[in-house]
């Protein structure tokens, strides 16, 4: 951590913190709007080799987060969220060098048109100005969150979870330390330096106009505080209630190979899928090897009757775990009549984050994709593409649930407004 933040750290008037922070990093954010492309280029390229060349250090960082939350019996799912291991360090890496190539968003004009006294209108990108990330678990938030608000141009106050605290300060370093190399202020990523939950009750306030939107990254429980109190604008990302549908129509090996990547390449991240929805018509060859093939890969099923009948292990599903993010290795599972049904459940029962359809009927896969109201749907697709490094933006901040400004994946060009330039000739209107 940099001099400066340890000094504020030792302040114990946590709203005076806040609230210079926050004037800092409003500072900083209009410095980083003008900014040139190859400045910023110049500060991501040196954000890389310091992330690689920290590597060590990060790992020994997280190394103490991970061993008090496994002491605090941390579940399997929550303690895998947290854990860095040097293949996850150079996918963060990586996911800068992406980010670093990315065309800049700031400036670009997206329309263009003249008028007929004349004058000429162009709407073009600009940063949002200071935003605010409250995550939990996942250390890698810090760089991916803090690279995409440097390309486009905004300042970002991040303020992870206890959890991860060492490690975020770690990547914080990094972060800090490319700033530094091409010139930019420090303020422009700042990390709020204490483990004090009522900072997050601060960064809702808006801290007297020093926050222009918040992104809430974590569990249920954040999103809903974070929605329910903010007093600017939010990028809502709900829990990721996920659902593979099992057409009729569907190769079986696929599916299989869909819906256990779906589920267990990674059962807590938000795109891993929570409701498996299988076609009565094909269940009586597809159901039982979907169910036994994710028994015996270590996930626990809980199904409808007809789940049940296909193997003893099933377990039965409540009215409640319909509408669960399990972020474990659990799933649910239904049997239901053909794609309207597998989407009025998806629409009773979804958060409206991804949701999947396996078929090779071009019909069905159309209604699904065209009817399913979520932020991604994927045809004959894992649901653990709901990222935005596997979109192409680098990195995410997010995938954005609402329907306002942002949806899906929230990369750098999410992470822009736009403005009105107007070009006259001396026109007055009568």
């Amino acid at each position: 951590m940099s001099a400066s933040l340890k000094a504020i750290d030792g302040n114990a008037d946590l709203p005076a913190l806040m609230t210079e922070l926050a004037t800092r990093a409003r500072t900083a954010a209009r410095a980083l709007a003008l900014a040139s492309p190859e400045q910023k280029n110049r500060a991501l390229q040196a954000m890389e080799r310091a992330i690689r060349a920290s590597a060590p250090a990060i790992l020994a960082a997280n190394a103490e987060d991970v061993a008090e939350v496994r002491a605090g019996g941390a579940s399997a799912a929550f303690i895998d969220r947290l854990t860095l291991t040097d293949a996850r360090i150079d996918a963060m890496a990586d996911g800068i060098a992406t980010v670093h190539d990315i065309p800049d968003p700031v400036g670009v004009v997206t329309e263009s048109w003249q008028r007929p006294n004349g004058m000429t209108i162009e709407r073009v990108r600009v940063p949002l100005g200071v935003v605010a990330v409250i995550f939990e678990s996942r250390p890698n938030v810090a760089a991916d969150a803090g690279v995409l608000c440097l390309k486009s141009g905004n300042a970002v106050i991040l303020r992870g979870g206890s959890d991860s605290f060492r490690s975020c300060r770690a990547i914080h370093d990094c972060l800090v330390q490319g700033l530094h190399e091409a010139g930019l202020p420090e303020a422009a990523i700042t990390l709020v330096p204490t483990r004090d939950r009522a900072a997050v009750g601060l960064l809702l306030s808006g801290l007297n106009g020093g926050v222009d939107v918040i992104v809430p990254r974590g569990g249920k429980s954040l999103v809903a505080r974070v929605e329910a109190e903010a007093r600017v604008p939010v990028f809502a990302h709900l829990e990721g209630v996920n659902h593979v549908y099992v057409d009729h129509a569907a190769n079986l090996e696929m599916a299989k190979s869909i819906v256990l990547n779906a589920k267990m390449r990674r059962p807590g991240v938000c795109g891993a899928a929570e409701t498996l929805l299988v076609d009565r018509k094909g269940a009586s060859t597809n159901l039982k090897p979907l169910v036994e093939m994710l028994i015996d890969a270590g996930c626990e099923v809980r199904g409808d009757e007809a789940v049940q009948r296909t193997d003893p292990r099933v377990k039965p599903a409540s009215e409640e775990d319909w509408d669960t993010e399990y972020e474990d290795a659990i799933i649910t599972a239904k049997v239901v009549d053909g794609v309207t049904e597998a989407i009025a459940h998806i629409h009773d029962h979804g958060s409206h984050h991804t949701d999947a359809i396996v078929t090779e009927d071009a019909a069905a896969a159309g209604r699904f994709l065209n009817e399913v109201d979520s932020a991604i749907v994927l045809h004959n697709a894992s649901t653990q593409f709901a990222d935005g490094g596997e979109f192409g933006f680098g990195a995410e901040i997010g995938i954005a649930t609402g329907k306002f400004h942002a949806r899906g994946p929230v990369g750098a060009e999410q992470l822009t407004s736009f403005k009105y330039r107007v070009h006259g000739t001396g026109q007055t209107r009568p």
